[in-house]
């Protein structure tokens, strides 16, 4: 505080208005000119005797640190990104993969059980066409033609549900038709 009043009395002193108008010379105290030159000069030194350029200096080179670390931090802060997103897709990758294991591994599974549903309904038909081949053995000439026709429902009917239960109705229905087919052959 006594330097700011210290500074004022010295910025008073060297003012202009003391300076009066007329021509005396440029070295006069009556000059305004001279007292202006005289008022910068003792701005100056008040200036440097409080060290304000080193101050400013300081500020200065603070100022420069404090963008230097904070650069150095974003920096720091975005490789830890890169490394994070890096991991992230390496991550996404590897589950994509299982991903794709497990579906393949379903398919083939799927694949198997259709097959095996496939083999089921084969042995099942081919059940069934035993006994009702045994039926039409055992009947009369008068009732052939009506055990046949109750041995193609009884395939069919049989058939269809285990077809239903274990197959498309695509697949269903070529398998009915391989068993009529079979089924006619071996009664004729």
């Amino acid at each position: 505080m006594k330097k700011l009043m210290t500074t004022a009395a010295l910025s008073l002193v060297a003012s202009p208005a003391f300076a009066a108008s007329g021509d005396y010379g440029f070295f006069s105290l009556k000059n305004t000119d001279f007292i202006v030159l005289l008022g910068f000069i003792v701005f100056l030194a008040v200036l440097a005797y409080f060290k304000v350029p080193g101050m400013i200096g300081k500020m200065l080179d603070d100022r420069a640190e404090g963008i230097k670390s904070e650069l150095d931090e974003a920096k720091a802060l975005r490789e830890e990104a890169q490394t994070l997103l890096a991991s992230y897709e390496r991550k996404q990758k590897e589950v994509q993969a299982q991903a794709d294991r497990i579906v393949t591994t379903a398919k083939e599974e799927a694949t198997a059980a259709a097959e095996q549903a496939k083999d089921d309904i084969k042995a099942s038909v081919a059940r069934r066409l035993a006994a009702a081949e045994e039926q039409i053995e055992s009947a009369k000439d008068s009732a052939v033609r009506d055990v046949q026709s109750k041995a193609v429902a009884v395939a069919i009917g049989a058939a269809q549900d285990v077809i239903a239960k274990q197959t498309t109705a695509t697949e269903a229905n070529k398998l009915i038709d391989e068993a009529i087919a079979e089924v006619g052959a071996k009664l004729h």
